[in-house]
């Protein structure tokens, strides 16, 4: 390697002796890095590096040495074609969420010209920082476009909203860089509606394209020809702002406002805004339901609800070493069961009370990961005439049995796993999966209008990869060399018209400790609100001020919901007299998801129709289920919640 480094030295230095010493210098390559970094240290374009080493367009490696113009430096070669002449060298520096479409548009050139001008963008694609030179001297009076030569037949791919650079990938068995370099368009977003080279070179048109030097417009027929056929006019319903406008079109709230910029001044009921054409509109977003206080009342006909909880009593039978006692003392999942069991048994008791005519069964599904004691049930007909059934535990088994009685009208409702597996039409995930979860507090915060920025260390790079794949408005904060973060950088993506939305994504006492002080010192001038996507420990130690926490209101999404109101407080009075011990986690999930079905079952409607049609809050939980478009059903019941100022938690509007 190093015979190697010395001989394209003596390369350079040659061609170095064409220029002044004073004009340029020279730069070893460190590990890792790239033209265009190298060309952003040094204040001058990759084209002026590739201009004087030519070879480095193959690519570059660590110890390489490259000639580097200085800055101001004119790079002259030894060949010019007498059809084009280059005027004042005009450049741009890549901003995020650029595209290569974008600039061609600003600067009014083509997507070949600007890849002639910089050969880079063949190999590293379109990214932020870069500079790129723009041409901008071409005088000739008639110029012809020819396509490149085609190896294999061209694929194509046309980019449909909420489809990802990840989803896409997979579909063609390709890597995202391998895409990438087929499109450097995308390498900062993934617009809507773009038709992706997927295998092959994208053909040019060969035709003759007639520039008037001096003015270089198209006729008036022309114009309006293609905006007839590359957009489409859309009327602003009533409610919709930009954040919803983004979820019926697929595009982002920039690429929005660069098609219309009247948007900036905010949305307006009937407005008539320009989308392209290719854009498929999607249905209006999932409208939150309002929760609704079923009634207490008796169906015509009497209903069965069947409890398949994991008591696996053959197998306390069966141990002769431990008594009850001690497998109470060591099984967990025993324990989990007795509490959900106690918390049900209060709410049957319950909807008792209220006079809710339903017959419940209860049966010992005898659960291990791999296997239950449910097809036994069935085939015995046990489970017959029911109209819901709660569980199994294990997604394995509750999927088994969803399949079991798909044939039939019965409901099975998955009561406390958080996996995603099989789809039925009769299956009903009543836990909220953590990926919902995270959507609606993005979906909260861009509803908001806000300024989303997040706080990511070194350790952290699957939730890099995730706001780059779905969560593409998120700005992220710089870190210094050493891994710190850079408190300026932090401070200079702050946007004083928003809110500012600052997500924490590090365990590092240090980095919070340094962000929460930054926002401290910039609370008089800006709007700013600390937000965790999910449990942080870090935050509940001795470390982290609490105080601190409340002042900048620390706002968190959840699938349960802290509440202190009568019901609560009676719900839990009436299991601490029962129980002798307050009530845990899967206690009241128990109660919760029993006594909601039983209201539910007890309405003259089918279960199925008061899923569609009613959200219902019961001690901690949400129920707001959704169809999937695989089938089946899903819980999306969602509180966002902060902590206020009077040191309590409470739910965000």
């Amino acid at each position: 390697m190093q015979y190697y480094s010395k001989i394209w030295f003596c390369g350079l230095f040659f061609i170095g002796s064409l220029f002044a010493q004073d004009k340029a210098t020279t730069h070893k390559v460190a590990k890792g890095e790239t033209i265009a970094q190298i060309a952003q240290k040094y204040k001058v374009s990759p084209y002026d590096i590739y201009q004087l080493n030519p070879d480095a367009q193959a690519g570059i490696s660590q110890n390489t040495l490259l000639l580097i113009p200085k800055a101001g430096a004119k790079v002259q070669s030894k060949t010019v074609t007498s059809s084009t002449v280059v005027s004042k060298k005009v450049t741009h520096e890549v901003a995020p969420k650029e595209t290569l479409f974008g600039i061609q548009k600003k600067y009014n050139v083509t997507e070949a010209a600007l890849f002639k001008a910089n050969p880079f963008l063949e190999k590293d694609g379109l990214q932020i920082g870069q500079t790129l030179v723009i041409p901008n001297g071409v005088v000739n009076k008639t110029a012809t476009v020819t396509a490149f030569p085609k190896t294999v037949t061209p694929v194509f791919h046309l980019v449909q909203p909420q489809e990802t650079k990840f989803s896409i990938a997979k579909k063609y068995n390709i890597t995202i860089e391998e895409l990438e370099k087929k499109n450097p368009e995308i390498v900062a977003n993934l617009p809507v509606g773009f038709n992706l080279l997927i295998k092959g070179n994208r053909p040019k048109e060969t035709k003759e394209i007639l520039v008037n030097a001096d003015k270089k417009e198209l006729t008036a027929t022309a114009v309006k020809k293609a905006v007839v056929a590359d957009f489409q006019n859309y009327t602003v319903k009533p409610k919709e702002n930009l954040y919803s406008l983004t979820k019926t079109s697929g595009l982002s709230q920039e690429e929005l406002v660069a098609l219309n910029p009247e948007l900036k001044n905010g949305v307006q009921e009937g407005m008539v805004i320009k989308l392209p054409a290719a854009v498929k509109l999607m249905a209006q977003p999932e409208a939150k339901k309002g929760i609704t206080q079923l009634s207490k009342q008796n169906a015509a006909d009497r209903k069965k609800l069947v409890l398949l909880l994991p008591f696996n009593i053959a197998k306390i039978e069966s141990d002769t070493v431990n008594s009850t006692v001690e497998r109470l003392k060591k099984d967990k999942f025993l324990n989990m069961t007795l509490d959900f069991y106690s918390g049900a048994l209060i709410a049957i008791d319950s909807a008792k009370q209220l006079g809710i005519d339903v017959d419940v069964q209860v049966f010992d599904s005898q659960e291990t990961k791999m296997s239950s004691q449910v097809p036994s049930l069935i085939k015995n007909k046990s489970i017959e005439n029911a109209q819901v059934v709660i569980g199994p535990f294990y997604q394995n088994n509750v999927e088994k049995t969803a399949e079991l009685l798909s044939g039939t009208d019965v409901a099975v409702i998955s009561p406390l796993s958080k996996e995603t597996g099989k789809s039925f039409p009769n299956l009903y995930r009543s836990i909220v999966a953590a990926d919902v979860i995270k959507n609606t507090a993005f979906d909260f915060m861009k509803s908001k209008e806000g300024n989303i920025i997040a706080v990511v260390d070194k350790k952290k790079e699957s939730a890099r990869n995730y706001f780059s794949q779905f969560q593409k408005e998120v700005k992220i904060a710089p870190l210094t060399p050493a891994g710190g973060l850079n408190v300026e950088a932090l401070k200079g993506l702050l946007d004083k018209g928003k809110m500012n939305y600052v997500i924490l994504e590090t365990g590092s006492t240090m980095m919070i400790k340094s962000t929460i002080a930054t926002l401290l010192g910039v609370m008089k001038t800006h709007k700013v609100q600390l937000v965790t996507l999910e449990a942080n420990p870090t935050l509940d130690t001795d470390e982290i001020s609490f105080a601190n926490l409340v002042k900048l209101k620390l706002m968190y999404p959840s699938g349960t919901r802290e509440n202190e109101t009568e019901e609560a407080r009676i719900f839990e009075q009436k299991y601490r007299k029962e129980n002798k011990v307050y009530p845990s986690s899967f206690a009241t999930r128990g109660f919760d998801l029993t006594f909601d079905t039983l209201m539910r079952m007890a309405q003259d409607k089918t279960f199925q129709e008061t899923i569609e049609s009613a959200a219902t809050e019961q001690v901690e939980n949400r129920f707001e289920y959704y169809k999937k478009e695989d089938g089946g059903y899903t819980n999306k019941g969602v509180y966002i919640l902060y902590y206020d100022s009077d040191m309590t938690i409470k739910q965000a509007n």
